[in-house]
């Protein structure tokens, strides 16, 4: 019997966090003025091993679960990821099997991680243009570096690659058509982000924000687009493809066209909280009950009562209350 929630959306997609911690301190995520020095993130003992994990995911899969994402803060600084894509892959259901980072390390980890299983993965990179970059991603990170591994993901077969640009007006909008033609005719999928309210570090403003419809009309204005239609339910992205056939690019727009009546996603996060949705307040705790000894069958019945009673749609929500209301932060659970 399929598990639904009260708006009637299934459990398909789980995205697992492996570490709050980043390499970055981009200005939207984690803020250099929070997450300073200073800042304690999890200790290793309070994160799941990679054996954990993949306990919870078989149960997860056991009720429905055929996506799964290896996320962070950025997956790629927990030591050893590899071997957990290997044994998340070796779980009998799962179809897809990705990852999201900041590719940072991705040129030299790529061909490791497919050889290990991973299908796909997701690069952020917010513009091209080495001051912006580096102004967002507020380590001095270069864009070279983050193209190497883009670069070394396809060669590995880590295909198709997608990149990520969150768009913030008056930071990086004005880098929207230069990701746009140098994306286009590559093979790799360029997808722009609406710069979202997640967490309460980030000093989010509606103002910031670049509406999707905005960003197509700019780039329909030098490359006609089309729209196309999704190819599964719970597709975030609304994609369009270039009519002149040099591939597609996507908006996730969370903020104006919200999409929470079709969500089918949780996330874990790296000491096995689960959230039931991005702008979650609280998680459930599910490291408790798996390190005090529960049966498989117990943390099941968990689950199945946090996701049928689960009723998140706060994109659709959102308002000047909401917006007070304390989140958990984007690098604790990913994006």
């Amino acid at each position: 019997m399929q598990l639904l929630d009260t708006l009637a959306r299934p459990l398909r997609d789980l995205r697992i966090s492996v570490t709050d911690r980043c390499n970055f301190r981009c200005v939207y995520c984690m803020p250099k003025e929070i997450f300073g020095r200073d800042f304690q993130f999890l200790e290793r003992s309070a994160l799941l091993t990679f054996e954990e994990i993949a306990w919870l995911a078989r149960i997860f899969v056991s009720l429905g679960v055929e996506k799964l994402r290896i996320t962070g803060g950025e997956p790629l600084v927990r030591r050893d990821v590899e071997q957990l894509v290997a044994q998340l892959v070796a779980i009998d259901g799962v179809r897809d099997l990705a990852m999201t980072t900041n590719g940072a390390l991705l040129a030299d980890r790529a061909e490791a991680l497919r050889a290990a299983g991973l299908r796909r993965v997701t690069v952020s990179l917010d513009s091209l243009d080495d001051s912006v970059f580096q102004a967002m991603n507020d380590v001095g990170f270069p864009v070279a570096r983050v193209l190497d591994g883009i670069e070394a993901a396809a060669a590995a077969g880590l295909a198709p690659v997608k990149v990520n640009m969150v768009v913030k007006r008056g930071v990086n909008d004005q880098s929207v058509l230069s990701m746009a033609e140098r994306f286009r005719g590559s093979g790799r999928i360029l997808r722009f982000i609406e710069y979202v309210d997640v967490g309460t570090t980030n000093g989010w403003r509606l103002d910031d924000v670049v509406p999707a419809a905005e960003i197509v009309e700019t780039i329909a204005r030098v490359w006609p687009l089309e729209p196309v239609e999704p190819t599964y339910r719970g597709e975030v992205a609304r994609r369009y493809r270039y009519c002149d056939g040099a591939g597609e690019v996507g908006l996730i727009a969370s903020v104006t066209q919200p999409f929470c009546r079709d969500c089918t996603r949780a996330r874990l996060s790296a000491d096995g909280e689960l959230y039931t949705c991005l702008f979650a307040s609280r998680g459930h705790d599910l490291r408790g009950p798996l390190r005090a000894g529960a049966t498989e069958e117990q943390i099941a019945g968990r689950l199945r009562s946090i996701w049928s009673g689960r009723a998140d749609r706060y994109s659709e929500l959102r308002s000047a209350a909401t917006l007070r209301r304390a989140k958990v932060e984007m690098s604790h659970i990913g994006g």
